[in-house]
């Protein structure tokens, strides 16, 4: 399929797409930062900047976008998504009402499924509707692939096929390995500790974007050694599926820190190769799945439209399980010690929290505060 990128980010979508066998023609990304790494990693696809400012697209196969969820509700709350043409998800419609393609592929975090009490939602699927598409979503963890866990949408429009033959055939049970904090590395979030934590045996919670001012929020990994460190961030790109130091060209404009903020934007590339692949080989949908679909003010993890009528889909988050060495072991770049202050911080918060943790953990985190304070004190003594 030939493509057009809105909302390109660095490019994980299109990197998946490509080693399916895709191919990208234009992209849209406005992000000085991003739009650094995309010159680097597609230098032969031109990047039109702002969408906004996209007359029209091209003749392609397949429009793919990620905008900002709170574009929803922006939309929502005006004219409805087809009249915001001054919203981010405005432009999509706009592009599509001057050329209707047969594809359309749209990646967002899962809260989209509940904002504004599922009328953001209902705003979406309707201007699809309107214009002749059949429609598909699904929530998919990136923790098939990869040890990250990270739940997305995924939202398929198509004018010409079914495409719940793309989303909504593949599906297994998860292999999650029996862990312990002795035998696997346990991410979790060092930020937290009052009302979540984000604990993930054998894997990091969801790498996050960071603040709007660059300030990185890599999350913590207690390794079987018990050490508690921050990842490196060139394993963060390769837990998000790209090639080590992937970002690298942002940093000729920018502070290295904001190498985050992409990384967290980014989709994940082997759930964009997983979609890509089955795009060039559907399969066949099974209607046992569908459920009927309630009100729809909080929508299901997985529905579908089928040019009459609307269904919630019966499937699980985890379309494969992709063999993956343990986290401890797939972490190969010098990684940063969780320092004492955060340390602290960190257990302080657990102390006057709710949350249940696994038996051992705060007693390690412990002793890795411990080891850090003992650590600071020898640094801060003067050379004899």
């Amino acid at each position: 399929m030939r493509i057009a990128a809105l909302f390109a980010g660095i490019g994980g979508l299109e990197t998946g797409l490509h080693r399916a066998g895709h191919d990208t023609v234009v992209l849209a990304e406005s992000w000085p930062l991003a739009a650094k790494v995309l010159a680097r990693r597609f230098p032969e696809v031109p990047n039109e900047g702002d969408v906004r400012e996209l007359r029209s697209l091209p003749k392609i196969d397949l429009l793919t976008a990620g905008f900002p969820c709170q574009d929803l509700s922006q939309a929502g709350k005006t004219a409805g998504i087809e009249g915001a043409r001054s919203g981010l998800v405005g432009q999509i419609f706009r592009l599509l009402d001057r050329r209707l393609v047969p594809w359309v592929l749209l990646e967002n975090v899962s809260f989209m499924l509940h904002l504004d009490g599922g009328r953001a939602m209902k705003q979406l699927v309707a201007a699809f509707e309107e214009r002749g598409y059949l429609w598909c979503y699904r929530v998919v963890n990136s923790l098939a692939f990869l040890p990250q866990r990270r739940e997305r949408v995924f939202f398929i429009a198509s004018r010409v096929a079914d495409p719940a033959d793309v989303l909504l055939v593949d599906e297994v049970e998860p292999s999650i390995p029996k862990t312990t904090l002795d035998s696997h590395a346990h991410g979790f979030y060092w930020t937290e500790g009052i009302r979540g934590l984000g604990w993930a045996p054998d894997a990091v919670p969801t790498i996050k974007n960071g603040s709007s001012v660059g300030i990185p929020a890599p999350p913590a990994v207690l390794m079987p050694s018990g050490e508690v460190v921050k990842p490196d961030i060139r394993d963060a790109e390769r837990l998000q599926g790209f090639e080590a130091g992937w970002t690298k060209p942002a940093e000729a404009i920018g502070r290295s820190s904001w190498r985050w903020s992409l990384v967290g934007n980014a989709v994940t590339v082997p759930v964009a190769h997983w979609v890509g692949a089955r795009l060039a080989d559907a399969g066949q949908y099974d209607p046992s799945r569908d459920r009927e679909l309630g009100n729809a003010r909080n929508w299901p993890r997985a529905a579908r439209f089928d040019g009459s009528k609307r269904y919630e889909v019966q499937i699980g988050s985890h379309p494969t399980w992709k063999t993956r060495k343990p986290l401890h072991r797939f972490l190969k770049y010098p990684a940063d010690l969780l320092s004492s202050r955060a340390t602290a911080g960190f257990l302080k918060r657990t102390e006057i929290s709710s949350l249940r943790f696994v038996d051992g953990f705060r007693e390690r985190v412990r002793r890795h505060l411990q080891r850090m304070s003992h650590l600071d004190r020898a640094l801060a003594v003067p050379a004899e």
